[in-house]
């Protein structure tokens, strides 16, 4: 079993992905996402099509895990702590895969790495429109030339979901 800072981690995330912010998860959350960040990008309809097609992918299988309809905050921490318990290497496998396959999605560029424009992007298509909070987050990455390289991004947010160690300071303190 996860220990509470984990949890409370997992809570943060769960309403990180909460992003018309009426307490659940939804299909509404999916589609409000995709369709503001394609928006957002000024994507040409072949590419938006595709992106929108990876984000609906991206939370059917690691967000909505196969359910249908809304998922509490409850079911969310259950499924993850019952996949913890099974198999932490597993987890942590399953989290590299998450997380790899969501910042490929919104690395629309495909350079690899993250500008504070597409970060703070990616952030508003999600419901977070504190424009200074999203600011510091992606600055506790230390750009350099203004770009924080997406191996760095996607590893700490694999540390984040993963990690029980409540010494190890995460640039997602600050979200």
């Amino acid at each position: 079993m996860a220990n509470e800072f984990l949890i409370n981690k997992w809570k943060m995330w769960y309403k990180s992905l909460d992003v018309n912010h009426d307490g659940k998860i939804s299909i509404e959350d999916a589609e409000e996402s995709r369709a503001k960040f394609s928006d957002m990008h000024h994507l040409k309809s072949e590419q938006a099509k595709l992106v929108q097609d990876n984000f609906t992918q991206w939370w059917n299988v690691y967000v909505f895990r196969g359910n249908t309809g809304e998922i509490s905050e409850q079911q969310f921490l259950d499924a993850l702590n019952n996949d913890y318990k099974a198999d932490k290497a597993k987890f942590v496998e399953q989290m590299s895969k998450c997380f790899n396959t969501f910042f490929d999605v919104i690395d629309t560029n495909k350079d690899r790495s993250i500008d504070e424009n597409e970060f703070l992007i990616a952030f508003k298509a999600y419901g977070h429109e504190n424009v200074a909070k999203d600011a510091s987050f992606f600055k506790a990455y230390n750009p350099v030339d203004g770009m924080v390289p997406l191996r760095n991004i996607v590893d700490s947010w694999i540390d984040f979901t993963t990690s029980e160690d409540g010494s190890k300071p995460s640039c997602q303190s600050r979200f």
